[in-house]
């Protein structure tokens, strides 16, 4: 069997709020809930594991996600829509902006914690193989 990652566990201050926030910005839902966590799925069966720990013990992440034209369009409205701080690079010097880097689109946003969520349309380097659909 191939190593596949299976899922990542996501500190949060409240893991039900930080889950809504990620799945309702980029479309999906929680698909479940067990001891501390609150699971989004995402399309190739990976979750991320919302789980509340204490404030002091969150070290903000950088997640990256790539997705679809018509995915990154639905999320970057929702981003306008909701007026979320945003950027076209990681270090925000370019705010209210979106990039296009390897003939693609991204957009850098922080979630309420502080982790660095990011959307791509193109993976950096460009495409190597066909994409996935």
């Amino acid at each position: 069997m191939p190593v596949e990652l299976n899922h990542m566990i996501v500190h949060a201050r409240d893991n039900r709020a930080s889950a809504e926030f990620f799945a309702s910005l980029l479309g999906l839902e929680i698909t479940a809930e067990w001891g501390p966590f609150i699971a989004v799925e995402l399309n190739n069966g990976v979750t991320l594991d919302f789980a509340a720990v204490p404030p002091e013990t969150i070290t903000p992440q950088h997640y990256a996600f790539l997705v679809s034209e018509e995915e990154f369009e639905a999320a970057y409205a929702r981003i306008l829509h909701r007026g979320i701080e945003h950027y076209a690079d990681p270090h925000g010097k370019q705010p209210g902006a979106i990039n296009h880097n390897d003939g693609g689109r991204g957009v850098y946003f922080v979630d309420p914690v502080g982790h660095l969520f990011e959307l791509i349309t193109v993976p950096y380097g460009g495409w190597t193989s066909p994409p996935h659909t």
